[in-house]
């Protein structure tokens, strides 16, 4: 079968187009953690300063973080989450638990969450109106977009 010129209208393609650029993600995790400043970034991610001020800029466009300077001589800034920022914490705690689970085959964990109850994050997706658990068996895909199936783009 013959690739289409035009890829599946999807959500997912969409938000990685922004977040899944190399060092998006950590920029927000370092964010989130409360370490907003350009030093504490570049110290925290590793990423190079040029491409990390790209990422910055970017994020800050989107309107995924807000930037504040904090020092007029020299001119700093530093970053926060929007609330669309904050938005993105739980697939970042979930990602996380996934690499903590799949990639550490040592058993050691570089951090861990606690929640305000004092017990440490498990997260877990849950449907909004039942409150269970989510499952891939019990999913089923309708697609929106006209011309498209779930196997794919429908015959014209």
């Amino acid at each position: 079968m013959a690739a289409t010129k035009d890829p599946r209208p999807c959500s997912i393609a969409d938000a990685l187009a922004l977040v899944g650029e190399k060092y998006s993600l950590l920029v927000l995790r370092e964010v989130c953690l409360g370490n907003g400043r350009f030093d504490q970034l570049v110290r925290n991610i590793g990423a190079p300063r040029d491409i990390l001020a790209t990422r910055l800029r970017r994020l800050v466009d989107a309107g995924i973080l807000t930037k504040r300077a904090y020092s007029e001589r020299p001119q700093r800034f530093e970053y926060r989450p929007t609330q669309a920022g904050l938005e993105l914490e739980p697939v970042l705690m979930t990602l996380m638990a996934w690499g903590d689970r799949h990639l550490r085959h040592d058993e050691s964990r570089p951090m861990v969450i606690e929640h305000v109850c004092g017990n440490e994050l498990v997260p877990v997706v849950t449907c909004r109106a039942c409150g269970d658990p989510v499952h891939h068996q019990d999913l089923t895909a309708h697609p929106q977009v006209p011309g498209w199936t779930v196997a794919g783009p429908s015959a014209a």
